[in-house]
Formats: structure tokens, sequence, C-alpha cells
């Protein structure tokens, strides 16, 4: 997985949210969680696929955000990415939307 911030609050994940990108992702999203306020978007339009650990990953950084007070979307999901969180039920608890 590869990352890029893109401007205050809206991060870019590519590549492949996975077992081998999870801590780094994990951190980045805590951090940003952290440091910032209001809504914490994630671009995920050139994110090719996500695992179990990902999912988990973004479950997290949900929940983390929450509690602080912020709300996490996920911003022009993948069909692929988007089927799986159809099929694990996440697309009932992650908040996603189209960009404008």
């Amino acid at each position: 997985m590869n990352h890029a911030q893109m401007a205050a609050n809206v991060f870019a994940l590519t590549g492949r949210l996975d077992v081998h990108a999870a801590a780094d992702a994990r951190l980045l999203l805590a951090e940003a969680v952290d440091n910032g306020a209001g809504e914490l978007v994630l671009d995920l339009a050139a994110l090719e696929a996500v695992d179990a650990t990902g999912l988990g990953v973004l479950v997290g950084a949900h929940r983390r955000a929450q509690r602080a007070g912020r709300t996490l979307v996920l911003e022009d999901v993948t069909p692929t990415v988007s089927r799986i969180l159809f099929v694990t039920k996440l697309d009932r608890v992650l908040r996603t939307r189209r960009s404008a």
C-alpha cells in the first residue's frame, strides 16, 4: 500500500491494503485521526484490493474516529473493494460516497 496526503483531512490509499501494508496504514490513520478535526476522508479510487487485515484497519480507523468525535468517509471506492464491503456487510457500518 502506498499513501499520500492530498489535502488536510484527505488521504489517498493506493495499491493493496493487506497484511503487508496494515501496520503502516494503521499508524497513518491513527495519526490522521488524532491530529485533525471533522471528516477524515480516505480516497480509495486507486486502491486495488483489500484483505481481512485491511478491513480491520478500516474498521479500527472508523472506531477511533468515532471516539474522537470525527467521521471516517471512504470516497470513490472501487467496484472490487465495494463488493468486499457489501459481502462483509461493512457497507452498513463504513460511510462511503462519490467525490463531486
